[in-house]
């Protein structure tokens, strides 16, 4: 057996044409990311009616996340925050000076944060003083940055809410679609596109609060010309499923044309757009989430990404993306730091949590899906768009994140994202409202994270209410981010998968188990972890010399393991006991 082994391994020089190692050169890009809505982090109110009010529901604020919620978040090992919803968006609420939006191109109480209303302000509901709220978002920058964590927002380039009006812009700014000619469907300097002659109906039978009625609930919105909806639907008449409430942006693609495109000279979106991320950028926001980026042409993002990195070269652009074919031109030729690893390691680890799929379906990640970019893919488990683990609808308990997690958060170099409410197992219970029980955090409406006000305990943020069960989740995940973040082997180590060296090894159950190296010349660890539910396995984990030669290991010396995730003494042998849902992640020592 050990003969076929060694012969499995190939010599440590052919490093790139080893079939269980990945061939890029892995970057130090291990940003650990958290994700929070503002409006949902800091809400201690828990009545939880559906389609409730702001009055009734509460909403967080940006002084809620104060210095011990800094604090605490950053003991969870993370480096940067992305605090989604910030922008201005149409909203069913209304203050002082700032009239609600019409309810029929609303979606949810609250309203989508993005559909964004004002690219130049922040949401008047996140704000304790509302004419203050630029002042308390800046404040929020400051602080974050005091607690050494950067600041990630949104960019919602491909589409903007049908109330769009920017009543916050810097004097000179010429608001989005001020200048268009309404008479042409498409002009290459026109920001958004049109159906001349044509009246916007709104979806029949869309019913924005259910049972009540919103402000200027009638069926009907007057907009005319009728513009674009936001996913690419040119129609007057959008269905109560497009994105209806949003109208797209027009970069210079005439779509009713064979997507003819009118680049040059530069349109005007694109430099509306560059204007808005330089508005923000100088406010010291230190990166950008860009929504739904394959929406918008590259060769936008190929002009204004460098554009905005000679305001700020330390600036990070995040790419929502969804298409592995195109990964390459949007890191080469639009210049991306980052993009989304959704469709890839996202999709195989939810299968294998719902006892769906195989390991094949991590392999294919790191040797096709990434396509030589893992060091730049981030990886995730949950965010505002997926359902939740612990939910029903998906995995429906929350230590099925635990195996899966260590993958994601160890597989690769590059950044791992946590969010909010996923560390105490939340299970998004219930209809908020517009967002139904469909297993998320709604988005749309006023609402109280059960779970996570566990945690929060009216601002105490001590987890006091939390269960032993929850504390235990917790922590793990503060483990095994800290430890993603700091060690040398996960944040740019080589990738080495083992699954073939163990495939004849007695209780190696490849349907169950995953098993790999990531190693550099200073640390090398061994990440084994167990997706079955049910069963423990007791492998006796092999190390071909070939593979000890390649980490850089004496061949004459025995070898110590300690576990870095979960502490104990080190063991001198590879003798395992993997209980079910459990993780490993072992340093391997010269004794």
């Amino acid at each position: 057996m050990k003969a076929l082994l060694l012969a499995l391994a190939l010599p440590f020089v052919t490093l790139a044409q080893d079939p269980n190692t990945t061939s890029e050169t892995p970057q130090d890009n291990k940003l650990v990311i958290y994700q929070l809505l503002p409006r949902l982090f800091g809400n201690k109110v828990a009545l939880n009616k559906p389609y409730g009010t702001v009055l009734e529901n509460g909403c967080g604020k940006f002084n809620d996340i104060n210095d011990l919620a800094l604090t605490k978040i950053k003991e969870m090992g993370v480096s940067h925050m992305w605090y989604t919803g910030v922008l201005e968006h149409a909203t069913m609420t209304s203050y002082v000076g700032l009239p609600a939006d019409d309810a029929d191109v609303v979606k949810g109480r609250a309203g989508s944060p993005y559909a964004v209303k004002d690219y130049y302000d922040v949401a008047p509901d996140l704000a304790v003083d509302k004419k203050a709220r630029m002042a308390e978002f800046e404040a929020l920058v400051k602080r974050t940055h005091a607690h050494g964590l950067k600041v990630l927002m949104d960019f919602i380039p491909n589409h903007v809410a049908r109330s769009y009006h920017s009543d916050a812009k810097p004097a000179g700014v010429v608001d989005l679609g001020a200048q268009d000619d309404k008479t042409k469907a498409f002009a290459p300097n026109n920001n958004f596109y049109y159906l001349p002659g044509e009246h916007f109906v709104v979806p029949a039978g869309y019913n924005p609060l259910g049972p009540l009625k919103g402000p200027g609930e009638d069926g009907k919105y007057n907009e005319f010309p009728a513009k674009a909806t936001g996913n690419d639907v040119f129609s007057a008449t959008p269905s109560v499923n497009d994105w209806f409430e949003t109208i797209k942006l027009n970069y210079g693609v005439d779509y009713n044309h064979l997507r003819q495109t009118h680049f040059e000279p530069i349109p005007d979106t694109w430099k509306k757009m560059r204007d808005i991320l330089v508005f923000w950028t100088r406010k010291d926001v230190d990166g950008f989430r860009c929504d739904m980026a394959e929406m918008v042409p590259v060769e936008f993002w190929a002009w204004v990404i460098p554009e905005l990195k000679k305001v700020k070269p330390s600036l990070i652009f995040i790419g929502e993306a969804y298409n592995p074919k195109e990964y390459a031109t949007y890191f080469n030729k639009g210049h991306f730091d980052f993009l989304y690893d959704k469709v890839g390691l996202y999709d195989g680890l939810r299968r294998l949590m719902r006892q769906e799929g195989n390991m094949d379906d991590i392999t294919h990640v790191w040797k096709v899906e990434s396509n030589g970019f893992s060091s730049r893919m981030l990886r995730f488990l949950e965010n505002h768009d997926e359902q939740r683990i612990a939910s029903k609808e998906f995995a429906g308990n929350p230590r099925r994140a635990i195996p899966a997690m260590t993958v994601s958060a160890t597989l690769g170099s590059g950044p791992v994202m946590l969010y909010m409410g996923q560390e105490v197992g939340e299970p998004a219970l219930g209809s908020e409202g517009f967002s139904g029980e469909d297993g998320r955090t709604t988005i749309f409406d006023y609402w109280g994270v059960p779970e996570h006000q566990k945690w929060l305990n009216q601002g105490k943020m001590d987890g006091a209410k939390l269960s032993a069960e929850q504390k235990q989740l917790r922590d793990f995940y503060k483990r095994l981010l800290t430890l993603a973040g700091s060690s040398e082997a996960i944040r740019k180590g080589q990738f080495y998968e083992l699954q073939d060296a163990n495939n004849l090894s007695k209780e190696y159950d490849q349907r169950q188990l995953y098993s790999f190296l990531r190693y550099t010349k200073g640390q090398q660890v061994l990440v084994v972890v167990n997706f079955s539910d049910t069963k423990t396995y007791h492998p006796n984990l092999l190390l071909p010399a070939e593979v000890v030669q390649r980490l850089g290991l004496p061949a004459n010396r025995t070898l110590s393991y300690r576990d870095l995730l979960n502490g104990g003494e080190a063991r001198s042998s590879l003798n395992l006991t993997l209980e079910p849902l459990s993780a490993l992640v072992l340093e391997i020592k010269p004794q």
